[in-house]
């Protein structure tokens, strides 16, 4: 399944409560849920202004259906090409 980093612009996301993101969870994996098995939210980072999340997902469509459907701006889907860490660096 192909992999996608969304990035969401949300002013004051580093400021959110811990129910904020409680909630902002739970409308995400509802969504989900009515989406189907073929969309998977792995994990985000949230810094000061954005959200980095990080899905499995058929295309960048179902993506942007999701952000739709919970009220959440998708302002960048990019595809995963690779993945590089410090193993990288051995032969």
């Amino acid at each position: 399944m192909p992999k996608f980093v969304i990035e969401r612009e949300i002013p004051g996301a580093g400021d959110m409560t811990a129910e904020q993101v409680r909630g902002a969870a739970q409308k995400s994996l509802s969504v989900l849920r009515d989406l189907g098995p073929e969309i998977q939210w792995l994990h985000s980072y949230v810094t000061d202004n954005k959200v980095y999340c990080v899905y499995w997902a058929p295309n960048a469509e179902i993506i942007r259906e999701h952000a739709t459907r919970c009220g959440i701006p998708a302002n960048r889907v990019s595809a995963v090409r690779l993945l590089m860490d410090p193993a990288s660096a051995e032969t």
